[in-house]
């Protein structure tokens, strides 16, 4: 695997949150689809064919998942959809290539950052529930839902930092 380290710029999104169990994942997927087929509602996307999972595990059973795209300042929000707006951040950010095991990469991804000079980023008010406490994804319009190819990206800090 490949991973770099790179500072990328706060953003606005907009779409759907999910909150839920792992056993509840069948209902994430059909947020995900929901959110892709509202798209067009979205005028002001930013980039309208990369869907983001933005995921926080915040709950011992589970996470809490915002299923969204990058909108400009000018959109308003759709009856129903959530506003997340994601800071400035340093991330380590990979490829997750179609054909290979998901819970693989992430397991590279932690080894990785465990030898290197980054740790994942937490917020001091929260409490989260897994090595790797938030993780974002960014899927193309032209993946295979059931096998898909994703950017990963995860937010890191030196570990020099408090």
């Amino acid at each position: 695997m490949k991973y770099e380290i790179m500072v990328k710029p706060g953003y606005r999104a907009l779409g759907l949150k999910w909150d839920g169990a792992y056993s509840e994942i069948p209902s994430l997927k059909e947020t995900i689809s929901k959110v892709f087929s509202r798209r067009k509602e979205l005028e002001h996307a930013v980039e309208p064919d990369v869907q983001l999972g933005l995921s926080y595990h915040l709950r011992p059973d589970g996470f809490v998942h915002y299923s969204v795209y990058e909108v400009s300042e000018e959109q308003s929000i759709p009856e129903g959809m959530v506003e997340i707006r994601v800071p400035e951040m340093t991330y380590l950010i990979t490829h997750h290539e179609k054909g290979q095991d998901i819970g693989q990469t992430y397991m590279g991804i932690a080894e990785w950052l465990k030898e290197s000079d980054y740790k994942p980023f937490q917020e001091s008010d929260k409490e989260y529930f897994d090595s790797l406490p938030i993780k974002h994804e960014r899927y193309p319009d032209d993946r295979d839902l059931t096998d898909p190819h994703f950017d990963i990206l995860i937010p890191v800090v030196e570990r020099t930092e408090a």
